[in-house]
Parts: structure tokens; C-alpha cells; sequence
């Protein structure tokens, strides 16, 4: 299974060379869903407190100033705990 990868607190030259700060930002209230991915999906934490449990697997706690890979073909469980504010790329 592909996992969820996190880095916590890059620098802002690792954020520069994604081009982070030019992608839209996507909000969400406290509130828990179900999502598959059906590409991969770059985020950058602004704010927030997440769970983010894919099916079969451990749950993986996400919040600001995290960076992170999720996998395509990922089906999950977002339990959002504190409302979250991130900049986000599929492909």
C-alpha cells in the first residue's frame, strides 16, 4: 500500500522550489469524510489539525506547516479536527 508522505516544517526554499505559494488554497471545516484519490495530491498546511486514515492502514496526524504527498488510488477517512487552510496540486 502507498503511504502518506509528511514533511514537517520545510524551509521556504523547499517550498519556493514547488512554486507552493502560487497553488489555490482549499478550506474545510472541522468535520470527518470519506475522499479517494485519483491522483496524487501536493498540500502545504497553512492551519489546521488533521487525521487522515486510509482504508486498511494507521492514521496519519497532518497540521500547519506540513507538507504532504498523498498517494493516487488512496481511499481515506479526513477526520478534521481544527479547520484546515492549505495550498494544494494534483498531478
Amino acid at each position: 500500500m502507498a503511504h502518506i508522505a509528511v514533511e514537517h516544517e520545510p524551509d521556504e526554499a523547499r517550498l519556493a522550489s514547488l512554486g507552493v505559494r502560487r497553488w489555490p488554497i482549499w478550506t474545510k471545516e472541522a468535520s470527518v469524510f470519506a475522499w479517494t484519490y485519483d491522483e496524487p495530491e501536493t498540500c502545504f498546511f497553512l492551519a489546521g489539525d488533521v487525521v487522515v486514515t486510509p482504508d486498511g492502514g494507521d492514521g496519519v496526524r497532518i497540521g500547519t506547516g506540513d507538507l504532504v504527498t498523498f498517494p493516487a488510488g488512496m481511499s481515506c477517512t479526513w477526520d478534521v479536527r481544527a479547520a484546515v487552510r492549505k495550498h494544494y496540486r494534483f498531478g
